[in-house]
């Protein structure tokens, strides 16, 4: 009997360690598929690009366009591209790994150490992140074990398929075994383009990802592994200066020179009217290879893969899967919506525009009075009759905001705001058809007047009603008043 509740704790922490893409030795002790050999034709592709085994490599993973690249270092000291490798499923949204659940697969940069190769993974091999890094720390982030792995199957890691992190860890193990004491993994929300960063700089994630730029430039310039330091919670990037903890490290001239040219290009897009936008996700993506194709579509990427044999759709499709988490959210899809300057839908923005004065609703009233003939018109007597309809506010489809919907905003946008509550379930047929919120009292009072304008009475009904309202005014206009300055019960 005592057993059981150690047995009972064992399965519960089983759960939880999958539950988060944490990795044990339990998957497997016996296992030898750490030894597989690099496939012949990697081999071959690294022959034909001056690179051995034993070579340094470099991993750099894009969450938008579902892609890992392996990078190695030749004998000039430089990396160049090795070989692509598509994503199969990455949780979340575009944007930093911030706390322990939250299914985000995280941002930054981060170092690859032999002990944390696991080759007895529940996801059949993998390798760690090291999530949490100075870095994260340093900004409160919480959260560990976000792996590199096997399968289809992602709660904020990278799930590679079986076969691809079979070879990525063969090529890491033969880099262990040349000398190499760790790798750079690099993962970004998006490739850092001139056209991404202009499209994305309304995001509440853009400072984050313009500090990420820094180390991407630093790379793609001279092609060297960036040295990367902290400097209060901001990485830096460069040379021994950056790693010894400098706070303004040398930047060398190609790197300057690449951004001033990237700087150009983004301020010639933002003056060409290149909209500001965000990517909405359900839960993460996954790279289009592994989506059912058609036999002619996938007659058609082997055209493809014979240009670019370092990245094969054709055979990536044919790919054993296992189960893919959350295949409802991959059928969703990702959804684009332009955004103002605060990051805020601009659909919103436009349908919460400012109701106009009474004073300003006075003068409009005596300037289409004047046009009329009727410029003698007391400001009274036009404040009875009835106004014109305003139009609806357009429905609510992928827009919502965290102060006036709460509800609406979680289902849209998740928790990608601070004060933005708790990611609510996947429910686009609900989120498209979300009530509009209530018209203010005095649209009310306006709309009603212009559904039932009021008839002609007789003169001594008229008289009647006058004397009634020099009576009736006073106590009305307080009790307006005081409806007005009561707090909304909700």
């Amino acid at each position: 009997m005592a057993l059981r509740p150690l047995a009972a704790a064992s399965l519960i922490a089983f759960a939880l360690t999958l539950g988060a893409c944490q990795d044990g030795t339990f998957g497997g002790g016996g296992s030898t598929r750490h030894l597989t050999p690099i496939p012949p034709k990697t081999l071959s592709l690294m022959q034909t690009k001056g690179m051995a085994q034993g070579d340094p490599i470099l991993i750099r993973a894009y969450k938008k366009e579902a892609e890992m690249e392996v990078w190695k270092r030749g004998s000039s000291g430089q990396y160049a591209l090795l070989k692509t490798f598509p994503i199969c499923r990455w949780s979340g949204q575009l944007g930093p790994k911030t706390k322990q659940g939250d299914r985000q697969a995280p941002e930054g940069f981060y170092s690859i150490a032999p002990g944390q190769m696991n080759p007895n993974s529940a996801y059949y091999l993998s390798f760690d992140t090291g999530y949490p890094n100075a870095f994260d720390r340093a900004n409160g982030r919480t959260g560990n074990y976000i792996m590199v792995h096997g399968t289809c199957s992602s709660a904020g890691c990278f799930a590679m398929t079986d076969e691809s992190i079979a070879e990525i860890y063969a090529i890491a193990r033969e880099a262990f075994a040349g000398g190499q004491r760790a790798f750079q993994f690099q993962s970004y929300p998006f490739r850092m383009t001139a056209q991404n960063v202009t499209k994305f700089r309304n995001d509440p994630n853009a400072p984050f990802w313009k500090n990420l730029k820094e180390g991407s430039d630093y790379f793609e310039a001279l092609h060297e592994e960036p040295k990367v330091g902290l400097c209060g919670n901001r990485y830096v990037f460069g040379g021994a200066d950056a790693a010894a903890g400098s706070c303004n490290p040398k930047v060398e001239t190609l790197v300057a020179e690449k951004r001033d040219r990237d700087n150009q290009e983004i301020a010639a897009l933002i003056a060409k009217g290149t909209a500001a936008t965000r990517v909405v996700y359900d839960d993460g993506d996954q790279n289009p290879v592994f989506r059912k194709q058609p036999t002619s579509a996938l007659a058609s990427l082997g055209s493809q893969s014979e240009q670019d044999p370092a990245y094969a759709p054709k055979d990536y499709a044919r790919h054993a899967l296992g189960d893919v988490s959350r295949p409802e959210s991959l059928a969703a899809g990702p959804r684009e919506v332009e955004v103002d300057a605060k990051g805020r839908p601009v659909t919103l923005a436009a349908a919460e525009a400012p109701i106009p004065t009474k004073a300003a609703a006075a003068a409009l009233a005596r300037k289409d009075g004047a046009k009329d003939g009727k410029a003698g018109a007391s400001p009274t007597l036009m404040a009875k009759q009835a106004e014109p309809a305003k139009p609806a506010a357009p429905a609510r489809v992928t827009v919502a905001d965290a102060d006036s919907d709460p509800s609406a905003y979680g289902k849209v946008f998740g928790n990608l705001f601070g004060k933005a509550p708790a990611p609510a379930p996947a429910t686009p047929a609900v989120d498209a058809a979300l009530p509009a919120e209530p018209a203010p009292v005095q649209a009310v009072k306006s709309a009603h007047a212009a559904a039932h304008p009021a008839r002609k009475a007789p003169a001594s009904v008229v008289k009647s009603a006058k004397v009634e309202a020099k009576v009736e005014t006073k106590p009305d206009a307080k009790a307006a008043e005081k409806g007005a300055a009561a707090p909304a019960k909700n």
